[in-house]
């Protein structure tokens, strides 16, 4: 078999988003306007929610989400240690102290997806606890039912300090769904279940802006103009009016009501997700069947594989793990280098936090995580995005097969 350059996870770009985008280009107007707008409420309908405001990342998204619920230093904020930095960080930015959690050994029951450790989640809620992190990893949504029966049972902990956190009443869920947009479990749509969430729209995700995120909220006893009309404030400087509202006639005069942040979509990156909007549910389909034909694969060599699909839920299909049984580090490292030298780019998604040099200056030591660090070890991330064509896919599954046979039968 010919050798392929098969990349790990390009964007999706048709004709219909560049000719979106030189549209925007000629309009004159390129900075958050009315395409932003536009953005926001087809993606609100999308999920089935009434808030969203759409920015540049979904960290900016996490943490404007934090500072509206009103997360302060000396809170703390319980995450997941098998995530990406940016779950964690957004909530250090607002002056947090995180609190991070292991793995559930092996992963969920059903689905296999690295989803903390509930009953050890529970155990570490105290009365400073203002905020717990779910992360629907590869766009797998995790248990809300347990996260919110273990904040009930520890709800005589939560004493409120800010307004938002006085009507939800007990620990906020703020969900960390950057892989799950678009993803459902038990008829609802991810971010839907939790009190805020924020999303992804950066370029290796399944539903681009070239960067970009988007931040939504379910509070009902608030009023959706007042938290939207915050979020804009916090994204655009303080800025009593933004670029829009300027425009009309003599309305230049703003006023700067705090010395706050800069993290606004643009038109440009507006007009992308308008066009991908479009196309989305025939993208989630063709990760579906690029998934169904890795599914086969994993399972005649006997190997774990999450199950991204089924009775009450659908993922997103934003990530392949896979787990080699009986490696080590060394080893699956040497499978990666050779699907590299047949032209398959694999990741591993993720070194799980308290490895990295970050967190480890802050004291966490992954020797507490043997789940998380389980979990990693022999794990693999296999190329999924919808450029890949069936030649492709056939490509890198004969590959696959024919490396990890040699460690399997060893």
């Amino acid at each position: 078999m010919e050798n392929r350059i098969i990349s790990f996870s390009p964007p999706d770009i048709s004709e219909f988003e560049i000719k979106e985008v030189v549209e925007a280009l000629r309009s004159g107007w390129i900075t958050t306007g009315p395409r932003t707008k536009e953005l926001e409420k087809r993606l609100a309908e999308f999920c089935h929610i009434d808030n969203m405001v759409c920015l540049n990342s979904a960290t900016a998204a996490a943490e404007l989400n934090f500072r509206i619920l009103g997360i302060k230093p000396g809170d703390e904020v319980i995450v997941p240690a098998y995530t990406y930095t940016a779950s964690a960080s957004a909530a250090i930015h607002v002056g947090a102290t995180v609190i991070f959690v292991d793995s559930q050994k092996n992963g969920d029951m059903i689905t296999g997806s690295p989803e903390m450790d509930y009953d050890a989640m529970e155990k570490v809620i105290t009365k400073r606890t203002k905020a717990i992190v779910p992360v629907d990893i590869a766009g797998i949504v995790c248990n809300y039912e347990r996260i919110y029966q273990a904040l009930e049972n520890k709800k005589h902990l939560f004493t409120p300090e800010s307004s938002v956190q006085q009507e939800i009443g007990r620990v906020a869920i703020v969900s960390d769904c950057a892989h799950s947009f678009g993803a459902k479990k038990n008829g609802k749509m991810a971010g839907t279940s939790s009190d805020f969430a924020s999303y992804s729209f950066h370029a290796v995700k399944n539903f681009t802006t070239a960067e970009g995120g988007a931040a939504t909220w379910n509070i009902p006893g608030i009023d959706r103009d007042e938290l939207y009309e915050k979020y804009q404030l916090y994204s655009l400087h303080g800025q009593s009016k933004d670029a829009l509202s300027k425009t009309k006639l003599g309305a230049w005069e703003y006023d700067i009501l705090g010395p706050w942040y800069k993290c606004n979509m643009t038109d440009i990156m507006a007009a992308i997700g308008l066009r991908q909007l479009d196309r989305y549910p025939e993208l989630l389909s063709k990760r579906k069947e690029i998934i169904e034909g890795y599914d086969i694969m994993c399972d005649e060599l006997g190997i774990f594989r999450l199950k991204h699909y089924g009775e009450d839920y659908s993922s997103s299909g934003h990530l392949y793990l896979v787990r080699i049984p009986n490696i080590k580090i060394e080893q699956r490292d040497k499978i990666i280098e050779k699907l590299a030298e047949r032209g398959i780019a694999a990741n591993v998604h993720y070194k799980p936090l308290p490895m990295m040099s970050a967190y480890k200056s802050l004291g966490w030591n992954i020797s507490d995580f043997p789940n998380a660090y389980d979990y990693y070890h022999n794990l693999i991330t296999l190329p999924l995005h919808t450029q890949l064509s069936v030649e492709d896919l056939e490509y890198v599954i004969v590959n696959f097969k024919r490396i990890v046979k040699e460690y399997i039968s060893k």
